[in-house]
């Protein structure tokens, strides 16, 4: 149970982060423009996200070992999230309107604007995200032998989130809903999720710390031996 318990927060994790990319590159062509630009913004923007995110929610893991402090970070992203639709218009419009009106906006701002619009918009919440598969396969490996299986197991649930995300997203949310009320509805499911993982705590991170392997007597004689 509590391995089914892990995937499936690594694959809401997972989902919800692959959405605000795809829909948030939709979001920012509306400012920006349709370009290859706009996404290679996206795209870098996240995977700097991901980046952060899994070094900081490693090193929470091994500082607090305790799934309730990923709250501080999913809660807070899921808050931002919901708040796109009211804060995002206002810090792109002072972006863009930085450019003299009279004068066509340099080539390098042209590639860079989208860069930093997507930065100002979406970089908290995904590393908010990010923060999620570390933790989860700290607290879920019980000894050095279930490392491999239990990071395989996690990191595979989240990316298959991020493949539902991706198409989900893309052919179905934006479809019924526009992308305002789509980000209202990812930053409800991430605040969410940061209580479940505040709710799960005590469950998930029950049992014992993850142990080193003993190393058999014999080898260690061997090793005496032979210094």
């Amino acid at each position: 149970m509590r391995s089914l318990a892990t995937s499936s927060l690594a694959f809401v994790g997972g989902f919800v982060l692959m959405a605000l990319e795809v829909i948030g590159a939709r979001y920012l062509a509306k400012d920006f423009g349709g370009s290859f630009y706009v996404w290679v913004s996206q795209i870098g923007v996240v995977l700097i996200a991901l980046a952060l995110g899994y070094y900081v929610g490693g090193a929470l893991a091994d500082r607090w070992q305790r799934l309730s402090v990923l709250s501080l970070a999913l809660v807070p992203a899921g808050v931002v999230t919901y708040l796109i639709p009211d804060f995002s218009n206002t810090l792109i419009t002072a972006l863009i309107m930085r450019h003299p009106a009279e004068r066509d906006i340099p080539h390098l701002w042209q590639k860079l604007d989208p860069v930093l619009g997507s930065a100002l918009v979406f970089l908290l919440p995904c590393f908010g995200l990010a923060t999620l598969s570390p933790c989860l396969i700290r607290l879920s490996a019980r000894s050095l032998s279930q490392v491999g299986r239990i990071s395989g197991t996690i990191i595979a649930a989240s990316t298959v989130g991020s493949i539902a995300g991706v198409f989900v997203s893309g052919y179905v949310l934006i479809d019924h809903l526009n992308a305002p009320k789509i980000f209202r509805l990812m930053g409800a499911v991430t605040v969410l999720l940061g209580v479940m993982c505040f709710l799960l705590d005590k469950w998930l991170t029950g049992g014992a710390p993850m142990q080193p392997e003993k190393v058999p007597a014999t080898v260690t004689n061997a090793e005496i031996s032979s210094s």
